[in-house]
């Protein structure tokens, strides 16, 4: 494996986007539509397909934090896996949440919510990237966590036995996963705001600098061509 990770390089030492920790990303986008298939089978009634799905969510969110580690440790970070990492990570957690909504077991307002947010933040790094980079959420990992759980019980079939409290239980993550993902979304609006306002009070620093350097030469090009 150490032999794979390491050969696939580029003439300048970068890593090739043929390697281990981009694999586990594109399994993880393989999966999704595994899932939704496994879950809607029999209308998501059948216990046993919707423990695969639910099997097959865990697997893709293991990937999730097994393929960063591998990435970091192996100085295999590609401008491949920046772009699609994030679109699995939102297709997976996006599916799920639109499935469970169709089967009339998820709330739709919960579903929009999260969605809703998940590409604002997208756009509003798009708006604000001409003057930097959003900072990640303080919250963003609290975040993940909470909304994978929660999915997870959503998916997991519920016996008798269970049947008394695990849609509660379900319900009650995932409200709190909800909470998390609206206060971390308003983090974002914040620091969108003051990451423009710090760069515009850059920029036109910059311009009333140049403009301070361009008035002697222009002052001086004038006198010359009095004097010419």
């Amino acid at each position: 494996m150490t032999s794979w990770l390491v050969a696939r390089r580029h003439a300048d030492g970068s890593a090739s986007a043929w390697n281990l920790a981009n694999a586990l990303t594109l399994l993880r986008v393989l999966l999704v539509p595994l899932m939704a298939a496994l879950l809607l089978v029999d209308g998501g009634q059948d216990e046993g397909w919707r423990l695969a799905a639910a099997l097959a969510f865990a697997v893709a969110i293991a990937t999730d934090k097994v393929d960063g580690e591998v990435a970091r440790r192996h100085d295999l970070v590609t401008d491949f896996g920046k772009l699609v990492d994030p679109i699995a990570d939102k297709a997976l957690v996006g599916t799920a949440l639109v499935l469970l909504s169709v089967l009339g077991e998820l709330p739709w307002w919960i579903t929009v919510l999260v969605l809703g947010r998940e590409v604002g933040v997208t756009l509003l790094r798009l708006v604000v990237i001409r003057w930097g980079v959003i900072p990640a959420s303080r919250g963003g990992k609290l975040k993940t966590v909470l909304q994978s759980l929660a999915i997870a019980l959503y998916l997991l079939p519920t016996p008798d036995a269970l049947a008394g409290w695990k849609p509660g239980l379900a319900l009650g993550v995932m409200l709190l996963a909800v909470v998390v993902t609206v206060v971390t979304g308003a983090d974002y609006v914040v620091s969108a705001v003051r990451l423009r306002r710090e760069g515009r009070r850059e920029q036109a620093a910059r311009e009333r600098a140049a403009g301070r350097a361009v008035g002697p030469l222009a002052d001086e090009a004038v006198e010359r061509g009095r004097r010419g």
